[in-house]
């Protein structure tokens, strides 16, 4: 991985972050997790500078090996990946509601 620059610091911070389903139900089947990944490169428009090294979505938890700026805090990142992502599935879906 290169070396990135933003206008005080040099970075190298490549993060792998790994997250469940609810009572690990296997709810993250095909489409499903078609819907997810378009989610997660939406979220990229309003933060180009988070980049997804690598995504793998298995149907009951998420991994993803990412990029992120020392100017933003890791649990900020995670909580706004979850909490776009968990949004708009739950409207597009209506069974993972229950």
């Amino acid at each position: 991985m290169k070396l990135r620059k933003s206008a005080h610091s040099v970075y190298k911070t490549q993060y792998h972050i790994v997250w469940i389903t609810r009572y690990r139900k296997k709810i993250l089947v095909t489409g499903v997790r078609g819907y997810l990944r378009i989610k997660f490169q939406e979220i990229l428009k309003y933060y180009p500078d988070w980049e997804y090294i690598e995504i793998a979505i298995k149907e009951d938890h998420v991994h993803l090996f990412m990029v992120i700026p020392p100017k933003y805090a890791v649990s900020m990142v995670v909580e706004t990946i979850k909490k776009n992502t968990s949004r708009s599935l739950k409207k597009k879906f209506a069974f993972l509601m229950g």
